[in-house]
């Protein structure tokens, strides 16, 4: 059992142990299998993130956010993979999945820009999830980094209230 200021934390169940390392998977997964339309420049992709950026009035810099959302997607992909990191990854992932959540719901892309059910939202809301659940089951690491940070450590023992 790991404690955090007096909040402790059961970590001994198969499945407490488990399913970090099933949504870790499922979230890497889901990021290197869309890296083959980001980095390649696929019709559909270059469509998207043209779509993204004259939206934004970033007019011509497709190909930069296309890259940075891919790089950033593969970071959290290695990150969640490793135990030490995997805290650090499902912050990404969900950091990551929260712009693309407010890109389909905000801009015109929309929930189904593919017109094939609305795919690629519900995958970004399930990573999303993922990511979430992924923090919650690692919180005590996720709370012993955010002490690290200068500045928002003083804060870190606060959020320990509500794990």
């Amino acid at each position: 059992m790991i404690v955090v200021k007096g909040a402790p934390m059961a970590k001994s169940g198969f499945l407490a142990r488990a399913l970090p390392w099933g949504l870790a998977l499922w979230v890497a997964y889901v990021f290197v299998w869309y890296l083959q339309y980001k980095f390649t420049g696929a019709d559909g992709s270059v469509w998207l993130f043209t779509v993204l950026t004259d939206w934004m009035g970033l007019n011509g810099y497709e190909k930069p956010m296309r890259i940075g959302v891919g790089s950033a997607e593969l970071l959290a992909a290695m990150l969640v993979l490793y135990r030490r990191t995997q805290a650090l990854g499902g912050a990404m992932a969900t950091g990551i999945m929260t712009g693309a959540i407010f890109f389909h719901v905000a801009s015109p892309l929309g929930i189904d820009p593919y017109e094939d059910g609305g795919r690629l939202f519900t995958e970004a809301c399930l990573v999303w999830i993922a990511g979430l659940a992924i923090l919650w089951f690692r919180r005590a690491e996720a709370l012993a980094f955010l002490r690290r940070v200068p500045v928002i450590g003083r804060y870190a023992d606060g959020l320990a209230r509500f794990a």
